[in-house]
């Protein structure tokens, strides 16, 4: 059997990524409407790309890899130009998903990516605002694939929307499955999250620890979350591989769906390629002689200020103010912004 990654291009000039087995029924079915979700209202659609795998894992694989990248790499890859698509893969970390990384060209099969990212399955969920909160949690650390296990209130669901707080991707793109089985039957590692083992006797892991299971393991991986007034049922657990839980006061361990979610999105993005915050310069250090003019102005200042005083505490009064001086690590810029304030002190001018 033949799975198919593929790109659309929307009316809007926007581009949908997703996967089928019967790419001309799928296709078919985004030009007329039928596909809820993100193609629905941005017909016509046209298909720009597609490629042909031997595995659903394979073929979700290049969807999630591709989704990842900029406009201009999506548009090389439209174009089969692949210098520019390894050029723009070592500029930029694209949407700041993931590093970007060049589709290596083969014998016409496309490489999955390495780890792939975890499935986040809501079993039962209730609330829309829930759904909606979890989903802009996931996207915050880079995880985009979400599944509900038959919610309570349907789906789409309104309300689930304002409070994604922009994290539409993830809700457009939103599996519904009837059973936990049927949402989790692709994945080969599945962590029931709770704090209760609920009778079942299975390995335990915190979140750091499934983390770091799923960027080692081959295959896809879930990480299963209960409703939200009871958790998981016991039949839930039981089809998990392992059980997820954290650390938590005994005497208060609530935590609502979203904060679930991200705890453990947040152990995943820490060994993935996310954008890090910009470093800032700190300058370089000043040298010792300079921190010793500066050390020697302030003395100097204090001396005719009477400061040191009774004398025979100067020594150790000296040595509190250098111990005090030398300890931040002060660089070139600081050291002479510093000598100009006591400059100004001890010679004021007025202005």
């Amino acid at each position: 059997m033949t799975f198919h990654a593929y790109m659309l291009r929307c009316s809007d000039g926007s581009y949908y990524l997703g996967h089928a087995d019967n790419l001309e029924s799928r296709i078919a079915q985004h030009q007329a409407g039928e596909i809820a979700g993100y193609t629905q209202n941005r017909r016509p659609v046209s298909l720009v790309w597609q490629q042909d795998f031997g595995t659903r894992e394979e073929a979700l694989s290049a969807e999630q890899q591709v989704k990842g990248w900029s406009r201009k790499k999506k548009e090389a890859l439209i174009a089969g130009d692949w210098d520019m698509i390894s050029l723009l893969a070592r500029k930029s970390f694209d949407t700041g998903l993931r590093q970007a990384q060049p589709l290596p060209r083969t014998n016409g099969n496309m490489e999955k990516i390495t780890p792939l990212t975890p499935v986040i399955v809501l079993v039962r969920p209730q609330l829309g605002e829930n759904i909606g909160k979890a989903a802009r949690a996931m996207l915050n650390f880079g995880l985009v694939e979400m599944r509900l296990v038959s919610p309570r209130d349907g789906w789409p669901n309104p309300d689930a929307g304002p409070s994604a707080a922009g994290a539409d991707v993830v809700l457009d793109k939103a599996e519904v499955f009837e059973t936990l089985a049927d949402a989790v039957a692709d994945c080969a590692h599945v962590y029931a999250t709770t704090v209760r083992k609920r009778g079942v006797t299975k390995p335990v892991v915190t979140p750091e620890e499934a983390a770091r299971e799923v960027h080692a393991a081959a295959g896809r991986s879930a990480y299963v979350f209960g409703p939200e007034r009871s958790g998981l049922e016991t039949e839930d657990v039981a089809l998990a591989r392992k059980i997820l839980t954290v650390p938590i006061n005994p005497e208060f361990g609530s935590l609502n769906l979203a904060q679930a979610v991200i705890l453990c999105a947040y152990e995943w993005s820490k060994q993935a390629s996310l954008e890090q915050p910009t470093v800032v310069d700190l300058g370089e250090p000043a040298p010792q002689s300079e921190l010793e003019g500066m050390i020697a102005q302030f003395e100097n200042l204090l001396e005719g200020a009477g400061y040191f005083f009774p004398p025979d505490r100067a020594p150790a009064t000296k040595r509190t103010l250098r111990n005090l001086l030398t300890k931040p690590g002060w660089n070139h810029l600081e050291v002479r912004t510093l000598r100009g304030v006591l400059s100004a002190l001890g010679n004021p001018r007025s202005r």
